[in-house]
Protein backbone atom coordinates (compact mmCIF):
# COMPACT_ATOMS: atom_id res chain seq x y z
CA UNK A 1 0.00 0.00 0.00
CA UNK A 2 1.77 3.74 -0.83
CA UNK A 3 -0.21 6.99 0.48
CA UNK A 4 -1.38 7.52 4.07
CA UNK A 5 -5.19 6.74 4.87
CA UNK A 6 -7.40 8.26 6.94
CA UNK A 7 -10.41 5.72 7.38
CA UNK A 8 -13.31 6.27 9.55
CA UNK A 9 -14.55 3.69 12.25
CA UNK A 10 -17.83 2.78 10.61
CA UNK A 11 -20.94 2.21 13.06
CA UNK A 12 -21.37 -1.21 12.23
CA UNK A 13 -17.89 -2.10 14.04
CA UNK A 14 -18.45 -1.47 17.38
CA UNK A 15 -16.28 -1.18 19.41
CA UNK A 16 -13.08 -3.42 19.21
CA UNK A 17 -8.74 -3.32 19.85
CA UNK A 18 -7.08 -1.47 17.31
CA UNK A 19 -4.80 -4.36 16.37
CA UNK A 20 -7.85 -6.13 15.34
CA UNK A 21 -9.35 -3.86 13.72
CA UNK A 22 -6.40 -3.13 11.03
CA UNK A 23 -5.72 -6.58 10.78
CA UNK A 24 -9.26 -7.43 9.66
CA UNK A 25 -8.93 -4.83 6.53
CA UNK A 26 -4.95 -5.52 6.69
CA UNK A 27 -4.80 -9.04 6.76
CA UNK A 28 -1.00 -8.67 5.68
CA UNK A 29 0.04 -6.48 8.65
CA UNK A 30 1.47 -8.34 11.59
CA UNK A 31 1.66 -7.62 15.20
CA UNK A 32 4.61 -6.76 15.88
CA UNK A 33 4.19 -3.99 12.86
CA UNK A 34 1.38 -3.09 14.36
CA UNK A 35 2.98 -2.25 17.91
CA UNK A 36 5.91 -0.87 16.55
CA UNK A 37 3.87 1.79 14.45
CA UNK A 38 2.19 2.85 17.21
CA UNK A 39 5.17 2.82 19.32
CA UNK A 40 6.80 5.71 16.82
CA UNK A 41 3.27 7.29 16.20
CA UNK A 42 3.11 6.23 12.44
CA UNK A 43 -0.50 5.32 13.52
CA UNK A 44 -2.49 7.49 15.11
CA UNK A 45 -6.71 7.88 15.76
CA UNK A 46 -7.92 10.91 16.45
CA UNK A 47 -5.00 12.87 15.88
CA UNK A 48 -2.96 11.38 18.89
CA UNK A 49 -0.98 8.25 20.01
CA UNK A 50 -2.22 5.21 20.73
CA UNK A 51 -0.96 1.59 21.85
CA UNK A 52 -2.35 -1.76 19.77
CA UNK A 53 -4.54 -2.53 22.55
CA UNK A 54 -6.26 0.76 22.35
CA UNK A 55 -9.92 0.67 21.76
CA UNK A 56 -11.51 2.33 18.65
CA UNK A 57 -15.13 3.36 18.40
CA UNK A 58 -17.65 4.21 15.94
CA UNK A 59 -16.83 7.48 14.05
CA UNK A 60 -12.99 7.74 15.04
CA UNK A 61 -10.48 8.64 12.54
CA UNK A 62 -7.53 6.15 12.12
CA UNK A 63 -4.20 7.30 10.41
CA UNK A 64 -2.47 4.11 8.80
CA UNK A 65 0.71 4.99 7.23
CA UNK A 66 2.17 2.98 4.14
CA UNK A 67 2.09 -0.18 5.43
CA UNK A 68 5.77 -2.69 5.02
CA UNK A 69 5.32 -5.39 2.99
CA UNK A 70 5.28 -8.30 4.31
CA UNK A 71 6.68 -12.01 3.58
CA UNK A 72 4.86 -14.03 1.54
CA UNK A 73 3.64 -16.44 4.09
CA UNK A 74 1.45 -13.92 5.51
CA UNK A 75 0.32 -12.37 2.32
CA UNK A 76 -3.22 -13.20 1.37
CA UNK A 77 -4.28 -16.67 0.51
CA UNK A 78 -5.81 -17.04 -3.05
CA UNK A 79 -9.31 -17.44 -2.78
CA UNK A 80 -10.73 -21.39 -3.87
CA UNK A 81 -10.59 -21.37 -7.85
CA UNK A 82 -8.04 -18.85 -8.49
CA UNK A 83 -4.10 -19.91 -9.08
CA UNK A 84 -1.71 -18.07 -7.09
CA UNK A 85 -0.06 -16.48 -9.52
CA UNK A 86 -2.98 -14.99 -11.22
CA UNK A 87 -3.90 -14.01 -7.53
CA UNK A 88 -0.34 -12.42 -6.83
CA UNK A 89 -1.11 -10.53 -10.17
CA UNK A 90 -4.05 -8.88 -8.88
CA UNK A 91 -3.35 -8.19 -5.53
CA UNK A 92 -0.32 -6.89 -6.69
CA UNK A 93 -2.22 -4.19 -9.24
CA UNK A 94 -3.85 -2.56 -5.84
CA UNK A 95 -3.25 1.11 -5.95
CA UNK A 96 -5.42 2.28 -3.17
CA UNK A 97 -8.12 1.04 -0.94
CA UNK A 98 -9.95 1.49 2.34
CA UNK A 99 -13.26 0.10 3.66
CA UNK A 100 -15.14 1.04 0.83
CA UNK A 101 -13.39 0.65 -2.03
CA UNK A 102 -10.45 -0.86 -3.84
CA UNK A 103 -8.59 0.63 -7.00
CA UNK A 104 -6.59 -1.16 -9.50
CA UNK A 105 -3.94 -0.29 -11.71
CA UNK A 106 -5.22 -2.26 -14.54
CA UNK A 107 -2.37 -4.56 -16.13
CA UNK A 108 -2.98 -4.33 -20.08
CA UNK A 109 -4.25 -7.42 -21.70
CA UNK A 110 -6.57 -8.53 -19.18
CA UNK A 111 -10.28 -8.25 -19.26
CA UNK A 112 -11.78 -6.39 -16.84
CA UNK A 113 -15.18 -8.86 -17.23
CA UNK A 114 -16.06 -12.17 -19.28
CA UNK A 115 -17.06 -12.13 -22.73
CA UNK A 116 -17.25 -12.78 -26.68
CA UNK A 117 -13.91 -13.78 -26.78
CA UNK A 118 -12.27 -12.67 -23.42
CA UNK A 119 -11.99 -16.21 -21.89
CA UNK A 120 -12.14 -17.24 -18.21
CA UNK A 121 -9.38 -14.45 -17.37
CA UNK A 122 -10.36 -11.18 -16.18
CA UNK A 123 -10.28 -8.51 -13.20
CA UNK A 124 -14.37 -9.80 -12.11
CA UNK A 125 -13.34 -13.51 -11.91
CA UNK A 126 -9.94 -12.31 -9.72
CA UNK A 127 -11.68 -10.34 -7.62
CA UNK A 128 -12.20 -13.33 -5.40
CA UNK A 129 -8.43 -12.86 -4.17
CA UNK A 130 -9.65 -9.01 -3.25
CA UNK A 131 -11.82 -9.71 -0.43
CA UNK A 132 -8.57 -8.98 2.05
CA UNK A 133 -10.60 -10.50 5.08
CA UNK A 134 -14.03 -9.22 3.98
CA UNK A 135 -17.20 -11.36 3.32
CA UNK A 136 -18.35 -10.10 0.08
CA UNK A 137 -16.49 -9.93 -3.33
CA UNK A 138 -15.49 -6.81 -4.49
CA UNK A 139 -17.81 -5.20 -7.35
CA UNK A 140 -16.70 -4.17 -10.67
CA UNK A 141 -18.46 -0.38 -11.06
CA UNK A 142 -17.11 0.69 -14.59
CA UNK A 143 -14.73 -1.09 -16.72
CA UNK A 144 -12.32 -0.33 -19.29
CA UNK A 145 -11.05 -2.36 -22.82
CA UNK A 146 -8.99 -5.27 -22.90
CA UNK A 147 -5.43 -4.00 -23.92
CA UNK A 148 -6.54 -0.34 -22.06
CA UNK A 149 -4.85 0.15 -19.03
CA UNK A 150 -4.97 2.19 -15.46
CA UNK A 151 -7.61 2.88 -12.57
CA UNK A 152 -10.40 0.79 -12.47
CA UNK A 153 -12.28 1.24 -9.26
CA UNK A 154 -14.20 -1.65 -7.84
CA UNK A 155 -16.61 -1.53 -4.71
CA UNK A 156 -16.48 -3.57 -1.90
CA UNK A 157 -20.83 -3.73 -0.95
CA UNK A 158 -23.43 -3.58 -2.79
CA UNK A 159 -24.68 0.12 -1.05
CA UNK A 160 -21.02 1.64 -2.31
CA UNK A 161 -21.41 -0.43 -5.82
CA UNK A 162 -24.37 1.46 -5.85
CA UNK A 163 -23.64 4.76 -4.94
CA UNK A 164 -20.64 4.85 -7.49
CA UNK A 165 -22.70 4.04 -10.52
CA UNK A 166 -24.98 6.54 -9.40
CA UNK A 167 -21.96 8.94 -9.42
CA UNK A 168 -20.32 7.56 -13.26
CA UNK A 169 -24.39 8.21 -14.19
CA UNK A 170 -24.53 11.63 -13.09
CA UNK A 171 -20.67 12.40 -14.20
CA UNK A 172 -19.55 13.42 -10.78
CA UNK A 173 -16.27 11.25 -11.40
CA UNK A 174 -13.91 12.74 -13.95
CA UNK A 175 -11.68 10.19 -15.40
CA UNK A 176 -8.27 11.56 -17.52
CA UNK A 177 -6.62 9.01 -20.24
CA UNK A 178 -3.27 9.42 -21.40
CA UNK A 179 -2.61 8.18 -25.26
CA UNK A 180 0.06 8.74 -27.87
CA UNK A 181 -1.36 9.08 -31.26
CA UNK A 182 -0.11 9.28 -35.03
CA UNK A 183 0.59 12.62 -35.95
CA UNK A 184 -0.77 15.98 -34.07
CA UNK A 185 -4.12 17.24 -33.33
CA UNK A 186 -4.88 20.99 -34.66
CA UNK A 187 -5.96 22.32 -33.01
CA UNK A 188 -3.81 21.56 -29.74
CA UNK A 189 -7.17 21.63 -27.33
CA UNK A 190 -10.67 20.69 -28.89
CA UNK A 191 -13.66 18.23 -28.39
CA UNK A 192 -14.41 15.67 -30.56
CA UNK A 193 -18.38 14.93 -30.88
CA UNK A 194 -18.60 12.13 -33.48
CA UNK A 195 -21.73 10.23 -32.17
CA UNK A 196 -21.26 6.11 -32.44
CA UNK A 197 -22.68 3.27 -33.74
CA UNK A 198 -21.98 -0.42 -33.27
CA UNK A 199 -20.96 -2.63 -36.57
CA UNK A 200 -22.01 -6.16 -35.57
CA UNK A 201 -18.45 -8.22 -35.49
CA UNK A 202 -17.85 -11.09 -37.78
CA UNK A 203 -17.72 -14.02 -35.11
CA UNK A 204 -20.00 -16.67 -34.61
CA UNK A 205 -20.84 -14.87 -31.51
CA UNK A 206 -20.48 -10.97 -32.55
CA UNK A 207 -16.61 -10.52 -32.02
CA UNK A 208 -14.81 -7.97 -33.19
CA UNK A 209 -17.21 -5.72 -33.08
CA UNK A 210 -16.53 -1.72 -34.14
CA UNK A 211 -17.65 1.49 -33.68
CA UNK A 212 -18.70 3.90 -36.33
CA UNK A 213 -17.86 7.40 -36.03
CA UNK A 214 -21.27 9.40 -37.10
CA UNK A 215 -21.24 13.27 -38.01
CA UNK A 216 -23.37 14.91 -34.86
CA UNK A 217 -25.91 16.07 -37.77
CA UNK A 218 -26.71 12.60 -38.41
CA UNK A 219 -26.82 10.69 -35.66
CA UNK A 220 -30.79 11.51 -34.61
CA UNK A 221 -31.42 9.89 -38.17
CA UNK A 222 -29.00 6.77 -37.97
CA UNK A 223 -30.04 3.84 -36.14
CA UNK A 224 -28.55 2.79 -32.75
CA UNK A 225 -26.05 5.72 -32.94
CA UNK A 226 -25.55 7.62 -30.17
CA UNK A 227 -23.87 11.17 -29.11
CA UNK A 228 -20.70 10.58 -27.69
CA UNK A 229 -18.39 13.50 -26.94
CA UNK A 230 -14.46 13.74 -26.04
CA UNK A 231 -12.17 16.58 -24.50
CA UNK A 232 -8.75 16.32 -25.83
CA UNK A 233 -5.39 18.31 -25.28
CA UNK A 234 -2.16 18.01 -26.86
CA UNK A 235 0.54 17.60 -23.99
CA UNK A 236 4.01 17.10 -25.92
CA UNK A 237 4.64 16.06 -29.51
CA UNK A 238 7.47 14.49 -31.37
CA UNK A 239 7.75 17.13 -34.36
CA UNK A 240 4.82 15.90 -36.94
CA UNK A 241 5.03 12.61 -36.34
CA UNK A 242 3.46 11.74 -33.03
CA UNK A 243 1.83 13.35 -29.74
CA UNK A 244 1.18 12.93 -26.46
CA UNK A 245 -2.37 13.22 -25.28
CA UNK A 246 -4.81 13.63 -22.86
CA UNK A 247 -7.99 13.17 -23.16
CA UNK A 248 -11.44 13.04 -20.93
CA UNK A 249 -14.40 10.82 -22.10
CA UNK A 250 -17.25 12.92 -21.14
CA UNK A 251 -19.74 10.41 -22.32
CA UNK A 252 -18.65 6.55 -22.09
CA UNK A 253 -19.41 4.83 -24.97
CA UNK A 254 -17.78 1.74 -25.99
CA UNK A 255 -14.23 2.32 -27.55
CA UNK A 256 -14.94 6.16 -27.97
CA UNK A 257 -11.27 7.61 -27.00
CA UNK A 258 -10.21 4.75 -30.23
CA UNK A 259 -13.30 5.48 -32.47
CA UNK A 260 -12.78 9.40 -32.08
CA UNK A 261 -9.10 10.10 -32.28
CA UNK A 262 -9.10 8.03 -35.64
CA UNK A 263 -11.77 9.54 -37.02
CA UNK A 264 -10.29 13.21 -36.82
CA UNK A 265 -7.03 11.51 -38.58
CA UNK A 266 -4.72 10.59 -35.32
CA UNK A 267 -5.58 6.96 -34.15
CA UNK A 268 -3.87 5.84 -30.92
CA UNK A 269 -0.46 4.29 -31.25
CA UNK A 270 -0.88 0.02 -31.33
CA UNK A 271 -4.66 -0.05 -32.22
CA UNK A 272 -5.37 -2.50 -34.66
CA UNK A 273 -9.03 -2.54 -34.76
CA UNK A 274 -9.54 1.57 -35.15
CA UNK A 275 -5.73 2.36 -36.86
CA UNK A 276 -5.99 2.08 -40.61
CA UNK A 277 -2.67 0.82 -42.27
CA UNK A 278 0.20 -0.73 -40.00
CA UNK A 279 2.65 0.56 -42.95
CA UNK A 280 5.24 3.82 -42.36
CA UNK A 281 3.48 6.66 -40.96
CA UNK A 282 4.56 10.19 -42.19
CA UNK A 283 3.05 12.02 -39.62
CA UNK A 284 -0.28 12.64 -41.70
CA UNK A 285 -1.97 10.00 -38.66
CA UNK A 286 -2.46 7.46 -40.96
CA UNK A 287 -1.84 4.17 -39.47
CA UNK A 288 -1.13 3.41 -35.76
CA UNK A 289 2.97 2.03 -35.88
CA UNK A 290 5.63 4.00 -35.66
CA UNK A 291 7.55 1.50 -36.07
CA UNK A 292 11.27 1.30 -34.55
CA UNK A 293 11.57 0.52 -30.86
CA UNK A 294 8.02 1.59 -30.31
CA UNK A 295 5.58 -1.42 -29.04
CA UNK A 296 3.07 -2.56 -31.06
CA UNK A 297 0.70 -3.14 -28.38
CA UNK A 298 -1.86 -0.17 -27.39
CA UNK A 299 -0.90 3.11 -25.92
CA UNK A 300 -4.26 3.95 -23.75
CA UNK A 301 -3.97 4.53 -20.28
CA UNK A 302 -6.58 5.34 -17.81
CA UNK A 303 -4.31 8.25 -16.16
CA UNK A 304 -6.05 8.89 -13.16
CA UNK A 305 -9.81 9.40 -11.51
CA UNK A 306 -11.32 12.35 -9.68
CA UNK A 307 -14.83 10.85 -7.32
CA UNK A 308 -16.54 11.85 -4.21
CA UNK A 309 -16.49 9.39 -1.61
CA UNK A 310 -19.67 7.99 -0.81
CA UNK A 311 -19.18 7.71 2.69
CA UNK A 312 -16.44 10.65 3.68
CA UNK A 313 -17.49 13.11 1.10
CA UNK A 314 -13.81 13.83 0.08
CA UNK A 315 -12.76 14.03 -3.15
CA UNK A 316 -10.49 11.55 -4.10
CA UNK A 317 -7.65 11.48 -7.15
CA UNK A 318 -6.02 8.44 -7.95
CA UNK A 319 -3.31 8.56 -10.45
CA UNK A 320 -2.09 5.08 -11.92
CA UNK A 321 2.00 4.95 -13.28
CA UNK A 322 2.30 4.45 -16.65
CA UNK A 323 2.67 0.38 -17.85
CA UNK A 324 5.80 -1.00 -19.06
CA UNK A 325 5.49 -0.55 -23.13
CA UNK A 326 3.97 3.13 -22.33
CA UNK A 327 7.22 3.68 -20.23
CA UNK A 328 9.61 2.54 -22.90
CA UNK A 329 7.57 4.82 -25.38
CA UNK A 330 8.10 7.64 -23.25
CA UNK A 331 11.45 7.32 -22.71
CA UNK A 332 11.98 6.76 -26.45
CA UNK A 333 10.24 10.18 -27.46
CA UNK A 334 11.77 11.95 -24.84
CA UNK A 335 8.85 12.99 -23.09
CA UNK A 336 8.57 13.38 -19.20
CA UNK A 337 5.56 12.65 -16.90
CA UNK A 338 6.97 15.25 -14.77
CA UNK A 339 6.37 18.14 -17.09
CA UNK A 340 2.74 18.35 -17.72
CA UNK A 341 0.21 19.42 -15.51
CA UNK A 342 -2.20 16.78 -13.92
CA UNK A 343 -5.49 18.19 -15.82
CA UNK A 344 -4.66 19.91 -18.54
CA UNK A 345 -8.14 21.36 -19.17
CA UNK A 346 -8.45 22.76 -15.70
CA UNK A 347 -7.06 26.22 -16.51
CA UNK A 348 -8.45 25.98 -20.26
CA UNK A 349 -10.44 28.70 -21.02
Amino acid sequence: MSGVLTLTVAEAEGESRLDRWLKKRFPEITQGQVEKLCRTGQIRVDGGRVKASSRVAPGMQVRVPPLPKSAPATAPRPEAGIGEADARLIQAAVLWKDEHIIALNKPPGLPSQGGSGQGGRHVDGLAEALRFGYKDRPKLVHRLDKDTSGVLLLARTDRIARALSEAFRARTTRKIYWAAVAGVPSPKMGTVRFGLVKAPGHGRGGEGEKMIAIHPAKVEATEGAKRATTDYAVLDALGSRAAWVALVPVTGRTHQLRAHMAEIGHPIVGDGKYGGSGQENLGDGWGAQLGGEISRKLHLHARSISFDHPVTGRRITLTAPLPDHMKRTWKTLGWSEGEVPADPFAEAP
